[in-house]
């Protein structure tokens, strides 16, 4: 564990030029900007070379928490800034593509996707060719809270996993739209200079508080504000306002209906519906590519859907089980 406080100054200086780097070698022209923490970290630094045109998308009728904190980011770094309210029918086409581009309905994997594809889907209609985006902040710098109870020891197991299945939708996204996403905390040779990090700076206590991300929080003291920096992590579903889709689909499907559906998917297809949402996507994702099915290639199959698992992998990417 780092105490010593020049000790900790001098791996936030690392930080801050391994990260530059790998921004110098990832610009962009376009930036998805929730206003999170990785991606005002990419903008401070993005700054310095071009000023990129940033795009933040919300649902129109709940716009999420994205919103002030991309216009307070684009506004300290003078960016032209583009807010895009999705309305529900475009939501719902959203919601079509990233089930077909990603095979999956997994509900919070689709929720979550089909805001970033029209995300990048406003981008490439701004004639944007290459989008930049702060996928891989949390799975490298362990920001979810499920990891703030480990012990070092087992936060090193945990990220060490993660690191073996972690994937990204906006990378198949992107090619389905024909556009580029360049992303600098996966760069290659900043990833392996993330992952030899100790883990205890990672996460830790600060004003009485554990977070996840801490060293690049530090390290980025005098470049953000205060309440960006340290913004808690906010799922891209809650900065969005996807996180209301469950709720809507509960109001437009009965329980009756919902009741006679699941039972019919689980006696004739062999896949556990849990939720009014999953079964809107389900019948979407059947519509594709019909029942899940496992290939004889050695993957485990997935006891709730029979779609291949793979063996290091503790949830389902086509219907989310989890743990399995």
């Amino acid at each position: 564990m780092y105490a010593d406080v020049s000790e900790i100054e001098t791996v936030g200086k690392t930080v801050v030029h391994a990260l530059e780097d790998s921004v110098r070698r990832n610009l962009s022209y376009g930036l998805l900007l929730s206003g999170g923490l990785d991606t005002a970290i990419l903008v401070s630094l993005t700054v310095k070379y071009r000023k990129p045109d940033c795009v933040t998308v919300a649902l129109k009728r709940t716009p999420g928490l994205d919103i002030a904190y991309a216009q307070q980011l684009a506004r300290l770094f003078g960016l032209k800034h583009v807010i895009h309210y999705i309305d529900d029918e475009e939501m719902q086409e959203g919601l079509r593509q990233a089930i077909k581009i990603l095979k999956s309905f997994d509900p919070m994997e689709i929720r979550n996707s089909a805001a970033a594809y029209l995300g990048l889907l406003v981008c490439r209609d701004l004639g944007l060719s290459t989008v930049m985006t702060g996928d891989g902040g949390d799975e490298l710098f362990a920001g979810y809270s499920f990891y703030f109870d480990l012990s070092k020891q087992q936060l090193d197991a945990e990220l060490k996993k993660m690191w073996t299945v972690m994937s990204f939708s906006s990378i198949p996204l992107a090619k389905a739209l024909s556009i580029e996403v360049r992303l600098p905390v996966l760069d290659p040779k900043f990833k392996a200079f993330v992952m030899q990090m100790d883990a205890g700076l990672k996460v830790r206590s600060e004003r009485g508080q554990m977070y996840g991300k801490w060293i690049l929080r530090k390290a980025f003291a005098d470049y953000l504000p205060d309440n960006i920096l340290w913004r808690p992590k906010a799922p891209l579903e809650v900065g969005t306002g996807t996180t209301t889709l469950p709720a809507y689909y509960d109001g437009l499907i009965s329980d009756g209906e919902f009741a006679q559906k699941q039972a019919a998917i689980q006696k004739q297809d062999k896949v556990k519906i849990r939720d009014k949402e999953q079964l809107v996507y389900y019948e979407i994702y059947r519509s594709f590519f019909g029942v899940p099915s496992a290939d004889a290639n050695g993957e485990r199959k997935c006891p709730d859907c029979g779609a291949n698992v793979k063996k290091e992998a503790a949830y389902c990417s086509a219907c989310g089980a989890y743990p399995i």
